[in-house]
């Protein structure tokens, strides 16, 4: 079978390549690609080679093998159908929707496990936002909001702009979004937060944050947002920065402070709460709200994955009109 694929063959450099796909063998599957979903965040640092080429490019991933150096393919949000399957694997599997931690390829071979069956009620669509979903559900757990809290989340990015959306949900004193694009704050207001503003205009809110998120992928956030938290606030850190550095003021008001700075990171859940959690019940969880999530807002772009190219220039030139870009396929 034929299929197209997304290189990253240099810094800001992309190409589609065609390929072949064989047969699966007798304990795989192959699948058919609708949509993939562009993950603004991480996929940038890969196209401008900000990635660390140091590390596995994601363990947790069996299709992500070796690591970040060009060329690579990337990508882990895939929606299709599977097409065909191997001799030792189930037969009911043919025509079932499914997603897949898998590159942004048109066709490709996996092992049953590696697929997620898609609830009924659950859009192709919103289906290919399940990684978002699951990394904001991780950071809201892990930041563990208390009612009447005061709570910042830098960065209205996709990621952050779904996590803003799980915080209104509580009884928070406060929520502010901080971004430096005007139409994300829009949305971010539109979401649920109680206010939306730029970097330079934040005000502490009454004595500061008692929780403040860093998801602005911006190393130089990291100390506004310890600078907004009040007395043993807590920072929760989701951006990754790639090989760029932060640096950070510790040597006034942190050092006092009694501040927490803690990672937050999807593939890993807190060991404080993974008695009672695992990644299936994260799961389950995710697809929920993804069945009430408003996908019109989020999605602005559904490009063809020929036009991938495209995507990533749009994400570099144009943040105020391109949040979540999809891609399709027609490949036959």
């Amino acid at each position: 079978m034929h299929g197209r694929a997304v290189y990253f063959v240099g810094p800001k450099e992309v190409e589609v390549r065609d390929h072949d796909v064989p047969a699966p063998d007798r304990h795989q599957v192959r699948v058919r690609t609708h949509l993939s979903a562009v993950s603004s965040g991480t996929e940038r640092l890969v196209y401008r080679g900000e990635a660390p080429t140091d590390l596995p490019a994601d363990e947790s991933i069996a299709a992500l093998e070796g690591d970040l150096s060009f060329p690579l393919t990337y990508g882990y949000a895939a929606v299709g159908e599977v097409e065909a399957v191997g001799e030792s694997v189930d037969a009911s599997l043919l025509g079932e929707r499914v997603f897949s931690f898998h590159p942004h390829e048109g066709c490709f071979l996996t092992r049953p496990s590696e697929l997620r069956s898609i609830p009924d009620d659950v859009s192709d669509g919103r289906a290919a936002l399940l990684p978002t979903m699951e990394t904001a559900l991780n950071f809201v757990m892990d930041g563990r909001p208390l009612v009447g809290e005061h709570v910042v989340v830098f960065g209205q990015g996709i990621v952050g702009l779904v996590t803003t959306w799980l915080l209104a949900k509580f009884p928070l004193g406060s929520l502010t979004a901080v971004d430096c694009v005007p139409e994300r704050r829009q949305l971010a207001l539109d979401l649920g937060a109680d206010a939306a503003v730029s970097p330079e205009s934040l005000d502490h809110p009454a004595d500061g944050a008692d929780l403040t998120f860093e998801l602005s992928g911006d190393p130089d956030a990291l100390d506004d947002a310890l600078d907004v938290t009040r007395y043993d606030g807590r920072v929760v850190v989701g951006s990754w920065y790639g090989t760029k550095r932060a640096s950070l003021d510790l040597g006034g008001r942190f050092h006092r402070s009694r501040i927490s700075v803690e990672s937050s990171q999807v593939s890993t859940i807190d060991p404080e709460l993974s008695g009672r959690w695992d990644t299936e019940r994260r799961f389950s969880l995710a697809w929920d709200f993804l069945e009430d999530i408003p996908l019109e807002s989020l999605v602005t772009h559904r490009l063809d994955v020929g036009d991938a190219a495209r995507a990533y220039e749009l994400l570099e030139d144009e943040p105020d009109d391109a949040v979540q870009i999809l891609f399709t396929y027609g490949d036959g």
